[in-house]
């Protein structure tokens, strides 16, 4: 566990929240659909111009950059003491295909106003302050999702990473080539005293409950397969209901096995089949093949692996039952993350001096701190989005929930970097 000091700075000292606002909106035209979302996947030609331009934003300020071999951006602020650990705030600026402005990037414009924030007034810090804009979180187009976070943290493998195709058989080595984005710089997880990474809470608990800071206390572990069922496909009128071999039968009753032993594991058990494919897709022609995917989420990790183990026996008792044959492949498996007491506590604090309503929460989604936070103290600061809803064109957040998490990341992070000298 780490602990910080109370910092020196008074509690007054606001980020610009019409700063903020400007630069988000600047950096949400880069992609912007007509819907008023963005699409800037990962390692195109628009995350590259959202990359330079957060580039060219942090050297305006001052900031050293360096960037490593998957292409992780890292822009530092000095601080007075040569031999201090950097302390570390930051997102990811990539984008789902239907995505929206705050995802992401809410986190690496805030932690770039924290930076802009102490210029303006000649605070000092002894800790560096450094941004991370981590390379393809959103995983979307080349799979798995918080991939520069999960390499540079040793958590995913480097070459296996960077031989990921996507859908247009595209390598990821050849797509960050492309786009001039493979640097050399080598930074190590050792530097980091402390992360910290604002995010909008892509839930509706904030909302629900009319509170504005998020404190996060770590996130659900997750378990993903493929599942492909395997029946007969045949003639949907002259086959007899007890002579079939429905692969898509099948399907349904494992769908129902998976909500139902989700439910067996509350409060924090999570089951999702998000993608379904059948084969071969006539109305008068039953399923003789079902492609499948199983997401499987919660906070312990003995409930996590009970309920893939149930999960699994029940795929097993159904395709017996309906003859069928299975594959079931794991495609992901993230142990839950618990975050640092410590950074949670600044956050907390921060939240606290100003005066602003808070609650603990656990991430129900995977985060670029849930990697960081195995090799280094991490916490996370949500803010509500509008129902919910993030993942969608429709992503909404107000200017005063995005000024309040920046507020609270600068206290947070000047805590942890401890101040030197204030005009």
């Amino acid at each position: 566990m780490n602990s910080f000091t109370q910092p020196d700075t008074s509690i007054r000292l606001r980020t610009d929240s019409d700063r903020l606002w400007a630069s988000m909106m600047e950096m949400a035209k880069l992609g912007a659909t007509a819907k008023g979302g963005v699409n800037r996947q990962a390692l195109t030609d628009l995350d590259r111009q959202g990359r330079d331009l957060f580039i060219e934003w942090c050297r305006a300020e001052g900031c050293t950059i360096r960037v490593d071999r998957i292409g992780n951006i890292f822009a530092r602020r000095e601080g007075s003491d040569p031999d201090a650990k950097t302390v570390m705030a930051g997102s990811h600026l990539d984008s789902q295909p239907t995505g929206g402005k705050y995802d992401g990037a809410f986190g690496v414009l805030a932690s770039l106003e924290v930076i802009r924030t102490l210029n303006q007034h000649d605070i000092k810090t002894r800790a560096p302050v450094e941004i991370a804009a981590w390379t393809n979180e959103e995983g979307c187009r080349f799979p798995p999702c918080m991939m520069g976070s999960g390499v540079f943290a040793g958590q995913l493998d480097f070459e296996e990473m960077m031989a990921r195709r996507d859908g247009d058989d595209v390598s990821a080595s050849d797509a960050l080539d492309a786009i001039g984005y493979r640097g050399s710089d080598h930074v190590s997880t050792d530097e980091i005293a402390a992360y910290f990474e604002p995010h909008i809470e892509q839930g509706p608990i904030l909302e629900d409950t009319e509170t504005t800071i998020g404190v996060v206390m770590g996130g659900l572990g997750q378990q993903w397969f493929d599942l492909t069922l395997t029946g007969l496909e045949a003639h949907a009128g002259p086959t007899p209901m007890n002579l079939r071999r429905d692969a898509m039968m099948g399907a349904a009753e494992v769908t129902q096995a998976l909500n139902r032993i989700a439910n067996a594991h509350q409060p924090h058990g999570r089951g999702t089949v998000g993608y379904m494919a059948l084969h071969p897709g006539s109305r008068n022609v039953i399923p003789g093949q079902v492609k499948m995917t199983l997401d499987m989420r919660h906070w312990e990790p003995n409930e996590l692996n009970a309920m893939s183990q149930a999960v699994s026996d029940a795929i097993a008792e159904i395709c017996q039952r309906h003859g069928l044959e299975y594959e079931l492949t794991p495609t992901a498996n993230f142990a839950p993350e618990h975050f640092d007491e410590g950074c949670i506590d600044a956050v907390r604090r921060a939240a606290e001096a100003l005066g602003l309503s808070h609650r603990d929460i656990i991430s129900g989604a995977g985060h670029d701190a849930m990697f960081i936070g195995r090799v280094a103290p991490a916490a996370m600061i949500f803010i509500p989005c509008k129902d919910g809803i993030s993942h969608n064109e429709a992503e909404s957040a107000t200017p005063e929930h995005v000024h309040a998490g920046a507020n609270v990341l600068l206290h947070a992070v000047l805590e942890a970097a401890s101040v030197e000298e204030v005009s």
